[in-house]
């Protein structure tokens, strides 16, 4: 088993507004091979400032390990289907883990 590289692989963080749009994002993008994994935690209270307000909404957080040539194909899909206007896309790069989970991300997830 090859070593994988360092830092070619992410975590990308969003959050949706209910599960059932998590779990259709989640199976988008797995299903498109542009994400390794999905995970969907449970609900959430975010409190945000939006348009001069303070909200405060549940939320469903939504994890994605994907590679880093793959990322922005996945912001462009994740836009799409998202609903909300502006979404929290944040991606933030794996350093450090077991060297056979990078590689499967890599092979469940290929150029």
């Amino acid at each position: 088993m090859s070593t994988p590289e360092l830092d070619d692989y992410l975590l990308v963080l969003t959050t949706c507004p209910d599960k059932e749009t998590a779990q259709r994002i989640a199976h988008s993008l797995v299903d498109s091979k542009l994400a390794a994994c999905a995970q969907i935690g449970q609900a959430i209270e975010s409190v945000y400032s939006w348009q001069g307000q303070t909200h405060c909404d549940q939320e469903f957080p939504l994890q994605l390990k994907c590679t880093k040539g793959h990322y922005l194909q996945l912001q462009h899909n994740l836009l799409q289907l998202h609903p909300y206007e502006v979404p929290q896309i944040i991606a933030i790069p794996l350093s450090y883990g077991l060297p056979a989970y990078f590689n499967w991300i890599k092979e469940n997830s290929p150029s």
